[in-house]
């Protein structure tokens, strides 16, 4: 599931439909040497590779923890970048806690996961 967040949240607003949401955070960033298109596309794919990555290696424990420190990562950015949108009916607060619990439950819960290398 947390890759399929990635992927999804890469695909669909970022690529496909290009939201102007993603938009106006993506001008938040103030990044000046890319266009605000082309950051989003990057963007965009970069959390579809991370979410293939992660569904590659999802028995490696430690993504869990990277998956982690993105989101609380992501969630300041956004509260610093444009404050707006946690206060939004469909927001990253929720979104990113979720990730996050779900990426603590998957690292508590696979320490008991038997493995040929033990």
């Amino acid at each position: 599931m947390v890759a399929f967040v990635w992927i999804y949240h890469g695909l669909v607003p970022k690529l496909i439909f290009q939201h102007e949401d993603e938009v106006t955070m993506i001008n938040g960033l103030g990044i000046e040497f890319l266009d605000t298109m082309t950051t989003l596309s990057v963007v965009g794919w970069g959390e579809i590779v991370f979410g293939v990555f992660f569904l590659l290696t999802w028995r490696i424990r430690h993504m869990l923890l990277l998956n982690m420190v993105i989101m609380v990562g992501a969630l300041a950015n956004i509260a610093v970048t444009a404050p707006q949108y946690l206060i939004a009916a469909f927001n990253p607060v929720t979104l990113n806690l979720l990730m996050i619990t779900l990426s603590l439950i998957g690292f508590i819960a696979g320490r008991d996961v038997s493995s040929a290398e033990r």
